[in-house]
This record gives C-alpha cells, sequence and structure tokens, in this order.
C-alpha cells in the first residue's frame, strides 16, 4: 500500500493516526493547508475538540477545501472527526461539513473521567471481529440516513459507519496497536476510487 494519506494537523491526536499509518507502510503527511490537499488520495479527520476543530478548519481555508475533496475522495473521521463529518449535531449549533448523513450526540458518555475502554464488534472482520474501543469524550450515533451502512457496535449502539466516501469511528482506533480500520479505510475506499 502506497497512496498518499493526509491526516488533518490541526488539533487532536493526528500524530497517532500518521503511525498507525505508517505500520501499514501506507505514504501518509499531516495536512494544514488546503493546497497539502492536491496530493492526497484519502484524508483522516482526528479526534480533539469538535468546536475548536471546526473553527480552525474554516480560519485555515480547509472546510471549503474539504467538501470539494469528498466529492471524489475518501474521508474518515474518528471522534471529533465523525462530529464535524455529520450532518446534525444534537445538543450543539456548530455547523458541520455534512458529508456523511449522522444525527450525533457529542460527548454522549459523559466528561473526561469518564473514558473507557472497551470491544466492539465489527462483523466484517470475520476471523476476529473483535476490536478494543477506546472511547474519550465520545459522541454517540443517534441516527442515519438511508445511504449510510453500520459496520461496528459497542453492545447495540452504532459506532463505526460509512457511506460511499465517508467511513467514521465514535472511538480511537490509532490509540491501539490494531491497524485493520485504517487498513480497511486504505484498501476499501482510499484505493478504490
Amino acid at each position: 500500500m502506497s497512496d498518499m494519506v493526509g491526516v488533518l494537523a490541526l488539533q487532536g491526536d493526528f500524530a497517532k493516526h500518521l503511525e498507525s499509518l505508517k505500520r501499514l507502510r501506507v505514504s501518509a503527511k499531516p495536512v494544514r493547508w488546503p493546497e497539502e490537499l492536491d496530493r492526497c488520495r484519502g484524508l483522516i479527520l482526528p479526534g480533539g475538540e469538535s468546536t475548536t476543530f471546526v473553527n480552525l478548519l474554516k480560519k485555515s481555508g480547509l472546510y471549503e477545501s474539504i467538501i470539494a475533496f469528498a466529492i471524489d475522495r475518501a474521508v474518515m473521521g474518528t471522534c471529533a472527526g465523525l462530529i464535524a463529518l455529520s450532518t446534525a449535531i444534537v445538543n450543539d449549533r456548530m455547523k458541520t461539513l455534512g458529508l456523511i448523513d449522522l444525527e450525533v450526540e457529542r460527548n454522549a458518555y459523559g466528561r473526561q473521567v469518564d473514558s473507557f475502554f472497551d470491544t466492539v464488534r465489527i462483523p466484517m472482520f470475520k476471523e476476529k471481529p473483535d476490536f478494543e474501543g477506546v472511547f474519550i469524550r465520545a459522541p454517540r450515533i443517534l441516527s442515519f440516513g438511508n445511504d449510510v451502512e453500520e459496520l461496528g457496535y459497542h453492545d447495540s449502539q452504532v459506532v463505526m459507519a460509512k457511506n460511499r466516501r465517508v467511513l467514521v469511528c465514535t472511538f480511537h482506533p490509532e490509540l491501539t496497536r490494531d491497524t485493520r480500520i485504517h487498513q480497511y479505510f486504505v484498501e476499501s475506499m482510499v484505493e478504490h476510487q
């Protein structure tokens, strides 16, 4: 795997996503400005603080650039990245990118001290469907549109989903040594455009 994947590096845990891609031998780079998207075939929006995150996107000019990027290229978002990519937030009036038809709730499991690890079930990983879920001030997916496919579950709650171009997780796969979600994003979405 050698496609260039950009990782939005304005705020949050972008370095851990870059490490996950490096373990997969995927060519990756941090993205801070719109022109840096030009060489990327995929983009990851990491976790962080979603309000700050979206404000930085607007100040840097990346807000509109990411919307244009997603017309024909793949995007992945984790935690705050998922919030920024969704179409609606029930407990915030922030204007999101609207790239995946999800209604979400910010900080749905509580504050930082309520963060937890638990098993996420991802049925498409047939040989080993269990994945270690790291939930840090995690959002909750409340509803989703007809074009959104459920991919992963914590108990009965959907915690991983996708549409044609966008993959999202409410948890942080980059905080584990398990690279299967990043591998799925690259192989199934970035390389098959």
